[in-house]
């Protein structure tokens, strides 16, 4: 992954935003203030200060830049982000990533002192980080937590789940999924990393649900039906609506 042709695409949509100029005054003022002098205070300081400076407004992606970071970062997607969680990620690349043991607590003291804004921002800025291997069990406590905000963070439009996620821990992430209705048509690898043992998960669930009068969600069934036997197809079609 170029992480400074990343960084650079990522300045260039903040700079591309309505009344864009303060803000990226600031943020260029404090890079060049970061890499003349680093020091963690500094890093911590301007990543809480950065919606002050940059806003809070939706995020305008033309067709070109989504295709760039994709092209980048396959999978990477900030479509639906407000600026100053792009501006937070951005700001995350400039984080020097030479000394594992210093970057990892770096990131880590962030993650501990989050508030949900600031987590929406690291989670989605897992794809990119260093040491992608590193994250996973941050991922699944993502996963766990009861913020819908930073459950879509890690849940959707993101490719580091299907990536670093092991099986218990996907299954997990996909039931957790469909217990919060989220919609799972956006998870990245949804069909790719079914499963056999995530199919019986999903089959006792799904007749869990019919045993209580209610509705089986549609997209249920992929999850199940490249792991159906011949046997019990009929049975298994009649229990998902198929």
């Amino acid at each position: 992954m170029n992480i400074p042709a990343l960084s650079d695409t990522l300045f260039d949509l903040i700079r591309q935003q309505p009344n864009a100029g303060p803000g990226t005054a600031y943020l260029s003022r404090e890079v060049e203030a970061y890499r003349s002098e680093p020091n963690t205070a500094l890093f911590y300081r301007v990543f809480t200060a950065i919606p002050r400076f940059v806003g809070k407004q939706t995020l305008t992606v033309d067709k070109e830049s989504a295709q760039r970071l994709n092209a980048l970062r396959s999978g990477f997607s900030v479509e639906g982000w407000s600026v100053d969680r792009l501006a937070r990620v951005w700001w995350l690349l400039q984080l020097p990533a030479d000394d594992p043991t210093a970057y990892f607590s770096t990131v880590e003291n962030l993650f501990r002192a989050a508030e949900m804004n600031e987590l929406v921002a690291l989670y989605s800025a897992l794809p990119v980080l260093a040491y992608p291997e590193h994250w996973r069990f941050l991922a699944t406590e993502a996963v766990r937590s009861n913020i819908g905000p930073v459950q879509e963070a890690i849940m959707l439009h993101n490719p580091y789940p299907a990536e670093q996620l092991d099986e218990p821990a996907w299954n997990q992430f996909i039931m957790k999924a469909f217990f919060t209705d989220k919609p799972v048509e956006h998870i990245l690898g949804f069909h790719e990393r079914a499963n056999e043992h995530l199919a019986r998960i999903v089959t006792d669930y799904a007749r869990e649900r019919r045993a209580a009068g209610r509705t089986v969600h549609p997209q249920l069934w992929p999850l199940v039906k490249p792991f159906a036997s011949e046997a019990d197809r009929t049975e298994l079609e009649h229990l998902f609506n198929a």
